[in-house]
């Protein structure tokens, strides 16, 4: 399931998946387990570029974070659902389900944007994430593979991924003795 929604006034494609059989328990299962941590982890992000980052890169944040919450449920949904399909899902969430899409696209665009800006963690990871909301928002328009889409979120996750390895190589300062 681990695919981004279409954008607004695009109906959705068909799906490869449809033809390889639809979902399976363990796809939606693992797709869960990787949306989770999504929400935390990008707002520690921000809350570790702190004081740097703009109130664009919390807004950014929240929004991304907002969004993931919103596609962390729709996994849910479509395992109590039994939703046969990517096809099947989207009909159902279908208006509600490309407004998160959106809003994820924004906000990741934010976060990006500032991340880049505050100069706190390496270019390289704001790049990285920056592009993969790009090639989203590209296919997202197009009527392109699903395979595709996969690019776009391998992408901002590497970016996330190096984002939090950097965060976590950095020097922490020493707490003030009370």
């Amino acid at each position: 399931m681990r695919r981004d929604p279409p954008l607004p006034g695009r109906k959705s494609r068909h799906s490869s998946r449809e033809s390889q059989g639809g979902f399976s328990p363990v796809q939606l299962y693992l797709n869960y387990l990787a949306f989770v941590p999504l929400p935390a982890i990008v707002l520690g992000l921000y809350a570790g570029a702190r004081p740097s980052i703009s109130r664009l890169g919390l807004w950014g944040a929240l929004l991304y974070r907002f969004a993931f919450v919103y596609f962390t449920s729709t996994t849910l949904f479509a395992i109590a659902q039994r939703s046969p399909d990517y096809e099947a899902l989207w009909s159902q969430l279908g208006g509600l389900y490309t407004a998160h899409g959106v809003l994820m696209i924004v906000g990741g665009a934010c976060f990006g944007a500032a991340t880049l800006s505050a100069g706190v963690l390496p270019r390289w990871t704001g790049w990285l994430f920056l592009t993969g909301i790009a090639v989203n928002l590209v296919l997202g328009l197009l009527p392109a593979p699903d395979l595709l889409q996969t690019l776009g979120s391998a992408l901002r996750n590497t970016g996330l991924i190096g984002m939090g390895w950097a965060a976590l190589q950095r020097e922490r300062p020493l707490a003030a003795a009370t």
